[in-house]
């Protein structure tokens, strides 16, 4: 009675959860199922995630695989709380599963413990707004489960009733000696119905709370995003106006992962603790994002997200970085969530940060961000020799994609000028589009205007096809990202490299020749570089190749942003501390001499940063660095 009680009540909240997430807007996640099956394994199974941080992830791999192993003495609780004196020969009688059974108690129970001490005496940071008294409770049912399930054990060991030989379990048998004769009987009874009663509270409990994720993190992983995590999802345009979904301004239209997303989230804040908007005192947090968003919809609330769950600071404040989408441990999409929250108020309210409204202006009209004249896209190249390819021209072996920055801007264009004067030096066949090429379109994309983002995209692919282009090297990762991820989506497909890549297989090949120095360089990974597109080894060969280097703190995939990023590169930060500084300081920390760097948007905020923090770095693209090694190389032969 008790068990379909329980069922009854967690079935009735499982439906309605169920048709909740089914209401969502559609999202194509049945693909690469293989894929899908893959990470379900090493995520999920294998807590790779979580493992990546070695206390808390064997805290958590403790009771999760704990669970996995104690699952069927639920069956053989219940059945021994309706005849305790049922054997079991398939699995009950048997001495290894026992002993399993008190191994994983007891790590189990470890891990509770450990969960306690880290919440409230290490207590980090990153907790600061989850729920920590559900939390509580819900290690509290958890350490009941463990104990009365030993306990009941332990009875049935002093009473004679174990179907296994007492010696397996060891932990039981021990308990078994201190428990008095006289009430065993009692003890045997009692703990089996705590056991059970226990965990029936807690399946009825879990789905409504706020910890779902322990019901619904498994199947949010396997529905994860198989693209390169640098990707947004496209708009269709092409449907009825009234079925195309203009972003997110209720929560009614959020798809069905990112209600999945809201419901999956463990509140365990490793993605607020990376995310360097909220490391630098402002308003965002990923977490509370996503927390927020599943409060709205689980609360039935039919008003807009922004500003009734979400206020505006936080949806403009993301660099779309990625870090917090790296850290999930169960795979929320924090990115999506938050371009989808920007594309409504930029697409159907109009409502958007003032510097952000010139900007899009600016490459609306202009097809750049600086506003400038397309004609002046070749300045940067005058006196170079560098070919510009004309309608009709022969595809060259390799296309230069310039990209804005380093046309437009004089500190950027440093790089542009050395990756050239590079290619001419190792004999490779390269041209530029000149005019023809136009932004890229990350920037309206990640403030939220898709509209521009497709015409643009349209644009330069119809151009890049029409002139047979197959192979595109960039000094610029969100023109990498863009034009290899991304344009994919609209009929662009291409080889896309970022220039170390490039250049760094130049350098193995020996078509360049680099004379190392003793000057001490610390190399800034781009978030788009390292992180969304797996780029860190060639930049750190061509560093090793030029200089001495010397590593910050938070590097590679776990870098931190130069708060360029979600096109952020055109807007003030009134909130907190700037970005850039901070990275800065971290830089400056290491005593290097050169800050090395190997985009154009970090040149252009890491150079800003040290000339507001008087830190005492130049910085430098690392094909500067390698021209001038390179030269250095050909002077002294």
């Amino acid at each position: 009675m008790v068990l379909a009680v329980a069922l009854a009540l967690f079935s009735r909240r499982a439906l309605f959860l169920y048709r909740l997430i089914r209401s969502g807007k559609p999202a194509a996640r049945f693909d690469h199922v293989p894929a899908r099956v893959r990470t379900e394994v090493v995520d999920v199974i294998g807590q790779r995630k979580l493992l990546q941080r070695l206390v808390p992830g064997l805290m958590h791999a403790a009771i999760f695989w704990g669970f996995i192993v104690l699952f069927p003495t639920i069956v053989i609780a219940m059945i021994g709380a309706a005849d305790p004196h049922t054997t079991l020969p398939w699995l009950g009688e048997q001495g290894w599963y026992a002993l399993l059974v008190d191994v994983f108690a007891v790590l189990v129970f470890a891990g509770v413990v450990t969960a306690f001490v880290i919440r409230k005496v290490v207590r980090p940071k990153r907790f600061v707004g989850s729920h920590l008294g559900e939390a509580d409770l819900i290690l509290l049912l958890i350490a009941g489960i463990v104990i009365t399930l030993v306990l009941w054990h332990a009875s049935r060991i002093a009473l004679g009733w174990n179907e296994y030989p007492a010696s397996w379990a060891s932990v039981s048998n021990a308990v078994s000696h201190l428990l008095p004769a006289a009430v065993l009987p009692y003890v045997e009874r009692g703990a089996v119905w705590a056991h059970i009663l226990i965990i029936l509270s807690f399946l009825v409990y879990l789905p409504y709370s706020k910890h779902l994720h322990i019901l619904v993190a498994a199947i949010n992983v396997f529905f994860g995003k198989m693209r390169p995590r640098g990707t947004l999802e496209k708009i269709d345009f092409e449907q009825p106006e009234a079925d195309v979904r203009f972003g997110a301004a209720r929560a009614r239209d959020l798809t069905w992962k990112q209600m999945l997303d809201t419901m999956s989230c463990t509140e365990c804040g490793r993605c607020q603790e990376v995310c360097p908007a909220y490391n630098t005192g402002k308003p965002l947090s990923p977490k509370l994002v996503i927390m927020y968003e599943r409060d709205h919809l689980l609360g039935g609330a039919d008003t807009p997200i922004v500003p009734n769950a979400v206020i505006d600071d936080m949806v403009w404040d993301c660099v779309t970085c990625g870090a917090c989408v790296r850290e999930c441990p169960v795979n929320i999409e924090h990115i999506d969530h938050i371009v989808d929250l920007r594309r409504n108020l930029v697409m159907v309210e109009s409502r958007f940060p003032d510097e952000a409204g010139t900007m899009l202006r600016d490459v609306d009209r202009t097809s750049n961000p600086w506003g400038k004249s397309q004609s002046d896209r070749t300045q940067w190249a005058e006196g170079l020799g560098v070919r510009v390819l004309e309608p009709g021209d022969p595809a060259p072996e390799v296309l230069f994609w310039v990209g804005c920055a380093p046309a437009f801007d004089e500190r950027a264009r440093k790089a542009a000028i050395s990756t050239a004067k590079l290619l001419q030096t190792a004999g490779v066949d390269f041209a530029i589009l000149g005019p023809r090429e136009a932004c890229n379109g990350d920037p309206a994309r990640r403030m939220g205007d898709e509209y521009t983002f497709q015409r643009l995209a349209g644009e330069n692919v119809a151009t890049l096809n029409g002139a047979g282009v197959k192979k595109i090297i960039t000094t610029c990762p969100h023109c990498l990202n863009t034009l290899g991820n991304e344009y994919g989506d609209f009929g662009g497909k291409y080889e896309v490299v970022h220039h170390t890549e490039f250049l760094a297989e130049l350098v193995r090949e020996g078509k360049l020749e680099p004379a190392a120095s003793d000057r001490t360089i610390t190399y800034h990974d781009s978030c788009y570089l390292a992180r969304h597109n797996d780029v860190r080894a060639e930049p750190r060969e061509l560093v090793a190749a030029v200089g001495k280097a010397v590593e910050m703190p938070r590097n590679r995939e776990r870098t931190f942003c130069c708060g360029a990023g979600g096109a952020r590169m055109w807007m003030e930060e009134k909130r907190g501390r700037p970005i850039n500084q901070e990275r800065v300081r971290e830089a400056a920390a290491t005593g290097a001499e050169t800050l090395a760097v190997a985009c154009p948007f970090c040149t252009v905020m890491l150079d800003d940063g040290v000339r507001e923090t008087g830190a005492k770095l130049q910085v430098f693209d690392l094909a500067t660095l390698l021209h001038e090694a390179v030269e250095r190389k050909n002077h002294a032969t």
